[in-house]
């Protein structure tokens, strides 16, 4: 990401009601280690369910799509991609897997480690923000695109419409959409999720400071003059994550020749993570051409987490 798109979205964000910014800010190298240490935390259900679908359903959900190239938005390190490359893959089938991640660094690392442990798979990784699409890869109408781990919580309303118009414009008629969701469930396990004991998310969220201070130029913005919190919306059915200042921040954003100010008790939105009703959620993607009702969905055995296969129409 440029210093450019940085300063756009402070512009927007810092000046707003709530301040806010948009979360691929989290994801510089450090910050995707600790979103994949966050994964592995007691508290942290999404993955290991997502996992628990993925082991059960893989081979059901190639056979389905007779996918031979698999896409991927937002890969990271590919942890829970790998059960499923093991079913593309299986006899030892010529594939293609494209994944598409923000941080380079572990992108690359990631897309090394692949092509030795799948030798007839071809890996042609990407680094971009999911936010603006390349082509995909792979024959068209046999390709499989993937959105997981809960990422799609992270948009508002009106981003993920746009989001899904913009993944509908990538497929063609017989490509199919493999989303991940979380679901509504208990607030308390829900907020300990975003709130682990060993604060490992706290030093997640507060790395965005880091990256602010290292990107843009900028004097009087420092991390411990913030907490992290994170806190459940029943309304909005989201988890949000927030920067609260523990006293007042003034800081000079040079490169915009802007200033900002954030009182004590104040916050600064750093991530929104909805959590999904499925019909809700099968009926937007009816919505945006991503049919379901003919394919296929599961969630694991607590009914934490869900995955939908859905075609494109």
């Amino acid at each position: 990401m440029s210093r450019e798109q940085l300063e756009a979205d402070l512009r927007a964000g810092l000046w707003s009601p709530p301040p806010s910014l948009p979360p691929r800010w989290f994801y510089d190298e450090r910050g995707s280690r600790l979103f994949d240490e966050i994964t592995g935390l007691p508290e942290y259900y999404p993955t290991r369910a997502e996992h628990e679908i993925l082991a059960r359903r893989s081979a059901e959900i190639i056979e389905i799509t007779g996918a031979r190239a698999v896409d991927e938005l937002g890969a990271g390190s590919s942890t829970k991609t790998r059960v499923l490359l093991d079913a593309l893959t299986t006899g030892d089938r010529q594939a293609v897997y494209a994944p598409l991640d923000i941080s380079g660094e572990v992108l690359l690392e990631t897309a090394d480690r692949l092509r030795a442990e799948y030798p007839t798979l071809t890996v042609a990784p990407a680094v971009a923000d999911f936010h603006h699409l390349p082509s995909l890869a792979g024959e068209p109408g046999r390709r499989l695109l993937l959105f997981l781990g809960g990422t799609i919580g992270n948009f508002t309303g009106p981003e993920r419409s746009d989001f899904l118009a913009m993944v509908r414009g990538a497929l063609v008629p017989g490509d199919h959409f493999l989303l991940g969701a979380d679901l509504v469930k208990d607030p308390a396990r829900l907020v300990a999720a975003y709130d682990d004991a060993a604060g490992v998310t706290a030093q997640f969220n507060l790395n965005l400071i880091d990256v602010i201070n290292r990107e843009a130029p900028v004097t009087g913005l420092h991390r411990e003059d913030f907490e992290h919190v994170a806190l459940w919306d029943e309304d909005a059915l989201h988890i949000e994550m927030r920067l609260q200042a523990v006293r007042d921040v003034e800081a000079d954003f040079t490169g915009i020749g802007r200033r900002w100010r954030l009182a004590k008790g104040e916050h600064l939105r750093t991530e929104i993570s909805r959590k999904f009703h499925l019909d809700a959620l099968h009926a937007e993607l009816a919505d945006h051409g991503l049919a379901t009702a003919t394919v296929a969905g599961w969630t694991d055995e607590a009914g934490d987490f869900s995955l939908t296969l859905a075609r494109a129409t």
